[in-house]
């Protein structure tokens, strides 16, 4: 028998207004969605307008940021950003292609499950505690035994030599990189396990 038919004509129609609710429910979240993202790139640029009118392109190209003289420069910022991400991804992609190696391929049994979990955990912390992290922990220990040692090593060398001399403060783009590295990791590996999990059940 074939259940369309059987399907009575009252219940069909209900059927079809709950369907049609439900899409136009979905249909204005995503509205509403593209609506708040519009509505904080409006927001940014209503509160950068003034610079941007004062300064014009040059706010983008120029690193200065003194506010005594009222000169404001955007460069800074966005080379750290961009500086800072692209060590983060060096950093996470390799760690993260060899964790998820192993627990996929060569961990044993009971190992994933608990390691898994871990990283599940790991993930859900959210972003400003390993910020905390990174400036109270992370940060002093680069401070006396990492950056010491970079500088004595990889400063004399030629080309790369000036990316490490200068005095160990601690905090700097090694330290800001590491941390959005672990955030990274612990994403990828969460949504790595997740996924394998799926297929394997």
């Amino acid at each position: 028998m074939n259940t369309v038919a059987a399907i009575e004509p009252a219940h069909a129609s209900a059927q079809r207004v709950r369907e049609r609710a439900f899409r136009g429910a979905t249909f204005a979240a995503a509205l509403l969605v593209l609506a708040l993202l519009g509505g904080v790139a409006l927001s940014l640029v209503y509160g950068a307008w003034p610079a941007l009118a004062h300064f014009k392109l040059s706010f983008l190209t120029r690193e200065i940021w003194n506010p005594v003289t009222d000169q404001f420069g955007a460069l800074a910022p966005m080379y750290g950003t961009l500086v800072t991400s692209l060590l983060a991804l060096l950093l996470a992609i390799p760690v993260s292609f060899g964790i998820a190696i192993f627990l996929t391929e060569l961990a044993p049994v009971w190992l994933k499950r608990p390691v898994g979990v871990a990283v599940e955990l790991l993930a859900a912390v959210p972003s400003i505690i390993y910020g905390i992290w990174g400036l109270f922990v992370l940060a002093p220990v680069l401070q006396r035994h990492v950056q010491p040692w970079l500088i004595d090593w990889l400063g004399p060398l030629p080309l790369i030599g000036r990316l490490f001399q200068g005095p160990p403060y601690g905090i700097g783009v090694l330290t800001a990189s590491f941390v959005p590295s672990r955030i990274v990791t612990m994403t990828s590996m969460s949504r790595t396990i997740s996924e394998y999990s799926g297929t394997r059940s």
